[in-house]
Formats: C-alpha cells, structure tokens, sequence
C-alpha cells in the first residue's frame, strides 16, 4: 500500500476536499494528512485521513517516507501560504523521493503560466485524478 502525503495550510479546505475524494475513489488507500496549523490538520482528519500531524517537524519526516505528496502548488515555495510554509517545509517536499501533485493556485503570490484558469474544484479534481494513477502506476 502506497503512502499518501497531503499538505495544507490556512484552513485545510484544499487538503479536505482532496482527502475526501480520495477516500472516496479508493477508501484502502493510506492517507497522512499534515497541516501547517492545528486547524487545516483538524479538516484533513476530519474528512478521513488515516494519520495527521501538524508543523514542519511532521512534513520533514513524513515526506521522507511517503510515496506521494499532494497539495498547493505553495506547499514548495518557501514562506508562501501567508508564510505558513517554512523554507525547511518546502526543501523537504522539494527533496522528498515521493512524486509530487502540485495544485497551481496563484494564492501564493506565484503564478504559474501556461496553464488555463480552472476553478478549484476542477483543479483538486484532476489532482486526485493524478494521485491515483500514481498509486495504480499507470502514468504515462
């Protein structure tokens, strides 16, 4: 079974929704959760992740370990999230041998061009999409 890694900040509202479709597509997947705050770890519990932990301490360690890292695009810019994101939090997802799903919200005061405005429910959407193709290893 493949290690699933989500991060999140602010409220946890990206991580929850990623969460509960996750489950919802897969519910034998397992799924840590780590918020840079007790409140996105509590939303990520909430909608059904296995494990969840909170602060940089936990990202550094479990991304070491985990298979895939899902979140914001921000979750690998330093100081981003309204500086919820440490530069240690982002070197760690950054280095991490997990493969990583990046949502790209312009939230963090980073834009990624090149790509067309979807709307967030469209873009957790296809990141799930990803996850689990990753965790089926049929990526092309």
């Amino acid at each position: 079974m493949k290690t699933i890694l989500v991060i999140d900040a602010q409220g946890g509202g990206v991580g929850k929704q990623i969460i509960s479709l996750l489950k919802k597509e897969s519910a034998d997947l397992h799924v840590i959760a780590v918020g840079s705050n007790s409140v996105a770890t509590n939303a990520m519990l909430k909608a059904g992740a296995d494990e969840a932990a909170t602060g940089e301490n936990s990202v550094i360690t479990v991304a070491r370990k985990a298979d895939v890292i899902v979140g914001p695009v921000g979750i690998v810019i330093a100081d981003s999230m309204l500086g919820e994101i440490t530069p240690a939090m982002a070197a760690a997802v950054g280095a991490s041998n997990a493969r990583r799903v990046l949502i790209p919200f312009s939230n963090c005061d980073s834009y990624i061009v090149g790509i067309e405005h979807t709307g967030t429910s469209a873009l957790i959407r296809q990141a799930v999409e990803q996850t689990l193709r990753i965790v089926n290893e049929t990526v092309l």
